[in-house]
């Protein structure tokens, strides 16, 4: 194994044997992070051997599966969290300790710590050739729009900052509204997070866009509006679902016009986030009104698909469908192959850090659900693993407040907001 010190804290790696990891703990070391992704050459210990035997040394773990193709800002984000919250010293590995010393140059150059031409020499330095990820900084420093993800463990969502670096104006996408259905207590925390991101950078938010009403979180929308009077939108069958929820809720009172948004897009609708043009496909299959959001070269597709190790979402909610689902990813992949797609949900599969963008070539070469796969063999193996799945446990919560542009129950005379809640309206669900 070459161990390359950066500093007191970290250290670069190549990959260590199994028999090697007993003696990090006496050598001072207190977690590994483990950047190779599973397979990537015959006899490599699997993420599950290596998280085992770094766990029996009484070693943290950090698993950061990445290729030098397919670095993202997440990657390079969960880099630096797992060395700051490291309570001693920290080995990353990949196979040769390359990939290792490449999220570390590329967060010290977001951060302002060290300058994009700098990163050859200190690269020589270590003996890694890092040109690459020089060129990595530089393709990034020029996209257009550029996009900042703000992950939610509580709800496994990404929410979403997209802006235009010439005009400095901006769209949120997907906003949440934290809950807590415990106590039944509501926060901003989320929200609050992205107001501070585009105070930060000097940004002007020109919408608020929802790609749907989700399930599995409360919508921020309206709290943001209120904050930043930026008009919120959504795609014009969001009507079919509030008429959906207003008979499941039994709400008469309930306006399924969809005028609790300031603009419903219909497929194919164009518009401008700064000087960016972006354009509306309509996406059903997840639900009735989902669409997804094309902002220059990125898609915002949230429940449509996930990332290439994903697969793809449900389509058993009330309103779902598996072969409209499958058309809609049809759709999305007709798009350039090195359009970015950028996810709404990551559930973290073999307990690795959350990721959240993509591209249609890789969705194509690599998600299961896909790659390969007819719409008849599809439509088969999404209406099997449906029918194993529990209900989100917000769906109930979340509609009734999600089909009104986030906006809470009305409070009552005692000045107290009230969920309606009907039992046995979901029959046949999983528990």
């Amino acid at each position: 194994m070459n161990m390359v010190p950066v500093d007191d804290r970290l250290t670069l790696a190549s990959q260590p044997g199994l028999e090697d990891i007993a003696a990090l703990k006496a050598a001072g070391y207190s977690t590994v992070l483990n950047l190779r992704p599973d397979n990537e050459e015959p006899g490599q210990p699997d993420s599950g051997a290596a998280r085992r035997a770094v766990e029996d040394a009484g070693l943290g773990y950090v698993f950061i599966p990445v290729t030098e193709e397919a670095i993202r800002e997440s990657d390079v984000r969960a880099f630096q969290r797992a060395v700051a919250a490291a309570q001693g010293r920290v080995l990353a590995h990949c196979r040769s300790g390359k990939r290792a010393a490449a999220l570390h140059v590329i967060g010290e150059v977001l951060d302002g710590r060290m300058r994009r031409t700098d990163v050859p020499a200190f690269g020589e330095r270590q003996g890694f050739d890092l040109s690459a990820a020089a060129a990595w900084l530089g393709r990034e420093a020029a996209r257009v729009p550029q996009v900042k993800g703000f992950f939610d463990p509580r709800t496994w969502s990404i929410q979403y900052v997209v802006s235009d670096p010439a005009t400095g104006r901006c769209a949120i996408v997907d906003p949440v509204l934290d809950y807590d259905e415990k106590s039944g207590a509501t926060s901003t925390q989320s929200a609050d997070a992205i107001l501070a991101h585009v105070a930060q950078e000097g940004l002007e938010v020109e919408w608020i866009l929802d790609t749907h009403p989700h399930a599995d979180h409360f919508s921020a929308a309206q709290y943001l509006k209120e904050k930043t009077g930026a008009p919120t939108a959504i795609g014009a069958r969001v009507v079919d679902v509030q008429r959906l929820w207003k008979g499941i809720y039994n709400w008469p009172a309930l306006k399924d016009d969809g005028s609790q948004w300031d603009r419903l897009f219909a497929d194919g609708d164009t518009f401008f986030v700064g000087s960016v043009p972006a354009r509306v496909l309509f996406s059903p299959g997840h639900t009735l009104a989902s669409v997804t959001y094309v902002i220059g070269d990125a898609a915002f597709v949230h429940d449509t698909m996930f990332m290439p190790d994903s697969g793809t979402a449900r389509a058993d909610f009330p309103g779902g469908d598996a072969a409209r689902l499958w058309r809609s990813m049809a759709a999305i992949l007709a798009l350039p192959d090195e359009t970015r797609i950028f996810t709404g949900h990551d559930y973290q599969p073999g307990g690795r850090e959350p990721r959240w963008e993509s591209t249609v070539g890789e969705e194509k070469r690599s998600n299961p659900h896909l790659a390969g796969v007819t719409e008849a063999e599809f439509v088969r193996l999404r209406d099997a693993r449906d029918r194993t799945l529990p209900m989100p446990k917000l769906i109930l919560h979340a509609l009734q407040v999600n089909v009104r542009a986030g906006r809470l129950p009305e409070p009552e005379e005692n000045g107290r907001r009230y969920l309606r809640i009907p039992l046995n309206a979901l029959e046949g669900a999983a528990w």
